[in-house]
């Protein structure tokens, strides 16, 4: 297990491999972001994608399961306190594999809470030709081992 005291701003990591379907993008959209050129193959030729695309939200939810089955999953998580900078760089088509890149860009302790510290990574998702699709800064809690009490 990971504890916050194990974590280095500057540590960095690539991993996870997730195969992005056409059935899972309009089954996503269907759901959360019923847009034609998420769920409409024929519509989606006509839009400014030309293509069948996924939902950004889509494509962030791709990569946060890949961070709960790699670093989140070796880490005391305590959960997050949200993400910043969210941009969606590129469209995610069907086919695509998707990986995960994270960079650890800032941590400090908790003034409220010694138990935990907060670790900020730089979260950037990017396909099999190692085009970025979505970054994000994720504010995540961490548990400390030695919170002095």
């Amino acid at each position: 297990m990971q504890y916050y005291e194990d974590i280095e701003i500057g540590d960095t990591r690539e991993f996870g491999e997730y195969h992005v379907t056409a059935e899972e993008i309009v089954e996503f959209a269907e759901q959360y972001d019923p847009q034609p050129f998420h769920t409409d193959a024929d519509a989606a030729e006509e839009s400014a994608f030309g293509e069948l695309v996924a939902s950004g939200w889509h494509t962030a939810s791709m990569c946060m399961r890949m961070l709960v089955d790699g670093p989140i999953d070796e880490r005391a998580s305590m959960g997050a306190r949200g993400v910043d900078e969210l941009r969606w760089k590129r469209p995610v088509k069907p086919g695509d594999t998707l990986s995960v890149r994270t960079e650890i860009v800032d941590k400090r302790v908790s003034e409220s809470d010694p138990r935990r510290g907060y670790v900020d990574s730089r979260v950037e998702g990017y396909n099999q030709d190692g085009d970025v699709v979505v970054s994000f800064i994720a504010l995540a809690m961490t548990e400390r081992r030695d919170s002095g009490q």
